[in-house]
């Protein structure tokens, strides 16, 4: 499949179009095109906005389309090839045919997610915002596709030590990967999130992070709050463009991770969620560890006075920034289920409609 390199409003939808390109591009980079419209599309967003974006990111980034696939994926040994890229295009037929097989997205993900699962970290968990944003649209062909990136991107960061939880607190997880000197004084060589996270995952101290956090009813609600408040912390004031950007990864993962949970069985949502949380767990040193807000900084953020909902959904539609739609987007969406207002306050900073004030 070819895409269009220039779209119009009169052109294929540009959502569409989207889905054809590869996953990835360059040195590994996840290509957020097709997630982004879709958030796009739920703010609000018109085909003439998805297009005026689409022509945008294709002029800054090298897109390819997908290529013929290397090899057919053997449905006896479809694991192994589990993350190797050039697999993408053979990952993507096999699923597209095993949906058909099956007849049902829901039996495709009963039968094949569970075992993706402790590669969850899969392209810096671009592959769940894929799986998370076609289970949102109801789009089952999208969701074969998004198994595929899932399977050649996989990227396991452990099974852990089988040790017992310490805790059921997802920031006390962050603040033991912060206490250990070997984790925190990590050092990396380029931006790419995934190449942080299985360097990080190499180091011995890191082995039991998996285990460490307890999984109850709560934990979703917790860990909703808690990648807020460290959010928040990179962003009033701003810290580094390079911490922010980790956090925002982190509170947007965690409305993905929600999407995706009703797929799976009660002892694979706890998995999901251990899974889940190793992979922020791995990328707090890049973040240069931050301390989450206290409820008292959070508090003084919350009264800050951020504009409604729709005026800030109409700058992240009318913005060429990939992070600023799929974070207002997750924002809203995590708003809506958790009712915490700072989610706003976050976002209308974000989109440069609030300025950034000391949360000190």
């Amino acid at each position: 499949m070819s895409p269009p390199t220039l779209l119009t409003p009169d052109a294929a939808p540009a959502l569409d179009s989207a889905r054809g390109y590869s996953a990835e591009f360059g040195e590994a980079l996840a290509n957020h095109a097709a997630m982004v419209l879709w958030a796009q599309r739920r703010l609000g967003g018109g085909e003439a906005d998805a297009a005026r974006f689409l022509g945008a990111y294709l002029a800054a980034n090298p897109l390819r389309p997908l290529p013929a696939p290397d090899c057919v994926i053997d449905r006896d040994h479809w694991t192994a090839r589990l993350g190797d890229r050039q697999a993408e295009a053979a990952y993507r037929a096999f699923f597209r045919a095993e949906l058909a097989r099956l007849g049902s997205a829901e039996t495709l993900q009963d039968l094949y997610l569970p075992r993706l699962l402790p590669g969850i970290a899969a392209s810096a968990l671009h592959a769940l915002m894929r799986l998370a944003y076609a289970r949102d649209s109801g789009n089952s062909a999208e969701i074969a596709e998004s198994l595929g990136y899932w399977a050649a991107t996989y990227l396991p960061l452990g099974e852990g030590i089988g040790a017992e939880p310490i805790t059921d607190q997802p920031a006390a997880v962050l603040l033991r990967v912060a206490a250990d000197p070997a984790l925190r004084g990590l050092t990396f060589d380029d931006g790419l999130l995934w190449h942080a996270m299985r360097r990080t995952a190499a180091m011995p101290s890191f082995a039991p992070v998996y285990n460490w956090l307890d999984v109850g009813r709560d934990t979703m609600r917790r860990m909703a709050s808690d990648t807020l408040m460290v959010l928040a912390a990179t962003t009033f004031p701003r810290s580094s463009d390079n911490a922010e950007f980790c956090a925002l990864h982190a509170v947007t993962g965690t409305h993905w991770l929600r999407l995706v949970l009703p797929a799976l069985q009660p002892a694979d949502k706890s998995r999901a969620i251990r899974f889940f949380w190793q992979a922020i767990a791995s990328i707090y040193s890049k973040m240069g560890c931050p301390m989450p807000l206290t409820p008292e900084q959070a508090g003084r953020l919350r009264r800050l006075p951020a504009p409604d909902w729709p005026l800030i959904a109409a700058a992240a539609v009318a913005s060429d920034d990939e992070h600023d739609i799929s974070l207002v987007y997750s924002a809203r969406a995590e708003e809506a289920v958790w009712g915490d207002a700072l989610y706003r306050v976050v976002a209308a900073r974000r989109v440069g409609l609030l300025p950034a004030t000391d949360a000190g």
